[in-house]
């Protein structure tokens, strides 16, 4: 299943969430502008590296912020961009945009953190929005989770589509990230999406400091419709 957005309104602009997603398209685009060696050095320098953020963290944490801006492809970037347009506003609404955006990105580096303790001594760089995200929908599970998603649902050559709730949705995503992680736990320190790999244990911590901070920022102190 794939969102295409949700059916509960807000009540503010989520500038912040249009400005994460216009930020991470503009640095895709200069990446794919690079040449191999140039895409490699970026990486090198914006990624998280596991093993340089092991032998050096007070100048490589900064990585766990940049790193969140960066895409290995296409479908990537589109994935990402397209969860957090459905389910951001929402949070945004919630925690107002201050907030929202320092949940956003302390989710993504505590993310970060996640894949990083699984391969400390991996040189493989990570990166994307995959993990702030993932935070995104651990706060969303908790705080709507009756609201019904409108999703594109691919069945062999059909298309259509179905509402269905964010528990329902979100609950798939985390239970399935959450059965990979453990299947692939011997292989989590090589895992990259440039090595077409899934971040498994970046997704998978996200989601639970989202639901983990989701509430510390405020997300239940604003009353409902």
């Amino acid at each position: 299943m794939f969102p295409l957005y949700d059916e509960n309104p807000t009540r503010i602009t989520p500038y912040v969430t249009y400005g994460l997603i216009g930020m991470n398209v503009l640095v895709f685009l200069h990446e794919v502008s690079l040449s191999n060696a140039q895409t490699e050095q970026f990486l090198q320098l914006y990624a998280v590296v596991p093993q340089q953020l092991t032998n050096n963290f007070a100048s490589e944490w900064t990585t766990l912020l940049t790193s969140q801006f960066l895409h290995g492809g296409w479908w990537h970037l589109i994935s990402n961009m397209v969860f957090l347009w459905v389910f951001g506003n929402n949070i945004e609404d919630r925690l107002g945009h201050f907030k929202y955006l320092i949940f956003y990105l302390s989710c993504g580096a505590l993310a970060a953190l996640c894949q990083w303790v699984i391969g400390i001594n991996s040189e493989i760089p990570s990166l994307g929005a995959s993990g702030a995200i993932s935070g995104i929908l651990g706060a969303y599970i908790i705080r709507f989770p009756h609201t019904r998603v409108m999703s594109l649902v691919f069945l062999g050559f059909f298309i259509t589509t179905i509402r269905v709730p964010a528990l329902v949705l979100i609950g798939l995503f985390f239970v399935q990230n959450v059965i990979a992680g453990l299947a692939n736990l011997q292989a989590a320190a090589n895992m990259s999406v440039e090595t077409g790999g899934v971040a498994y244990w970046a997704h998978i911590g996200g989601f639970v400091f989202g639901i983990i901070l989701g509430p510390l920022f405020g997300l239940f102190r604003r009353d409902d419709y």
